[in-house]
């Protein structure tokens, strides 16, 4: 098992590139990935009792399809910079997923990110999806962010001179992605802070911990989504106001003497609680066939909501891993204000189990077999099954502790 002091890199920084990479000829990766998934037939999926958090989410169409294809660049650039960028492919669309700098030389602990990137916050974020360890998001995740939290801004961090590890991060943020919006990122100024503090150490040879708290403030203004209004007709709604979230994580690693190429598990688990406030309207929909509920009407919104998801991962001889994960959502309380009889609060707590068996030929491939449960929705229960391959092909930096 490495030790945390030796974990850091890994856990906490973005790769590092080798002292001799050329910024003209950059480290080059391309990451296929694909799944084959079955699953009910559902025009449009949504998580029972909470807004649809934008179109941010992976792979969502039956039977056959090409996931998440990432395209990434990395190298340094000179002894004070590094750069990095990846582009997802997904299907028709190319996407600036990340591209940012950050810098080498700076003293006492000291780094900062500027550009656009995945944000610190939590533990899972900033994973790509070829490093989950399941097929598919947790449903914390989708319900906080679509599948993760981007920002285009700025991140300083800074790692204690302690032997017990302990960073704190910051960052500033347009703030133009969910929970934000488009509008509420145009000012000057940041439209999303976020702020985070981890600290992490050894037990003995086979065990390693980490732990941390994150907190996120968007502004988001004229926020849009589409739900179903209580005559069950679509209806289109726009928020303004602010949205709170406090996230809890915690990882804990085993290796047999730190040996985690023939076993190791991994328990990792995430809790969040998330706070709305602000103005809804909800568009007049009533001249629609058949009519909906909405007048047009702007009114005081609240939502307090939280969820966790817990999932533990065993890697039982060499190249082949099994997996649980249980993801658990609480709808809470939600006051619609004057639109509360248009838009009536559906009270439930979604639920998903998920298992899987994995097996990777090699450092650059894996395939996956996936079973799930999804009870996200209500009235309806979608038994899935998911068949993924994941291919690497390039140098690729290591990925996140």
């Amino acid at each position: 098992m490495k030790r945390i002091a030796l974990a850091v890199a890994a856990c906490c920084t973005a790769p590092v590139w080798a002292a001799g990479s050329n910024s003209f000829n950059p480290d080059i990766s391309l990451i296929l990935q694909g799944r084959y998934l079955n699953a009910k037939d559902i025009e449009e999926r949504h998580v029972t009792g909470f807004l649809p958090a934008g179109e941010h989410d992976h792979g969502g169409s039956r039977g056959f399809s090409l996931d998440h294809t990432e395209l990434t660049f990395s190298a340094n650039v000179d002894h004070y910079f590094r750069g990095y960028a990846n582009f997802a492919i997904i299907d028709e669309k190319v996407e600036v997923e990340e591209a940012w700098f950050q810098t080498l030389s700076l003293d006492h602990g000291f780094t900062v990110k500027g550009g656009r990137f995945l944000s610190g916050i939590g533990y899972g974020n900033e994973h790509h999806p070829h490093a989950w360890d399941f097929a598919d998001q947790n449903l914390a995740y989708k319900v906080l962010f679509g599948t993760h939290l981007i920002h285009d801004g700025v991140q300083a961090r800074w790692l204690a001179p302690t032997a017990t590890f302990l960073e704190f991060g910051v960052e500033a943020a347009r703030g133009q992605f969910f929970p934000g919006s488009t509008a509420g990122g145009d000012k000057n100024g940041a439209g999303a802070v976020a702020a985070f503090a981890r600290i992490g150490d050894d037990w003995g040879d086979s065990h390693s911990w980490r732990a941390g708290v994150s907190y996120l403030h968007a502004s988001p203004k004229g926020r849009e989504s589409h739900v179903e209004d209580a005559n069950d007709v679509e209806a289109h709604i726009d928020f303004s106001g602010d949205s709170r979230t406090w996230i809890a994580d915690f990882v804990w690693k085993w290796a047999p003497d730190g040996n985690s190429r023939e076993r190791n598990l991994k328990l990792q688990a995430e809790y969040f609680q998330r706070h709305e406030s602000g103005e809804l309207e909800c568009e007049d929909n009533t001249g629609e066939t058949p009519p909906g509920a909405c007048d047009g009407t702007s009114s005081d919104y609240s939502a307090k909501q939280s969820g966790l998801y817990a999932q533990a991962v065993y890697q039982f001889m060499p190249r082949w891993r099994v997996g649980y994960r249980h993801d658990w959502l609480d709808s809470g309380t939600v006051d619609y204000g004057a639109n509360d009889g248009m838009l009536a609060h559906a009270k439930y707590s979604p639920t998903r189990h998920s298992v899987m068996l994995d097996y990777s030929p090699s450092e650059f491939s894996r395939l996956r077999l996936q079973l799930a449960q999804d009870k996200s929705m209500r009235d309806v229960t979608d038994n899935q099954i998911i068949v993924q391959y994941v291919m690497s092909i390039g140098p690729h930096g290591a990925h996140k502790f």
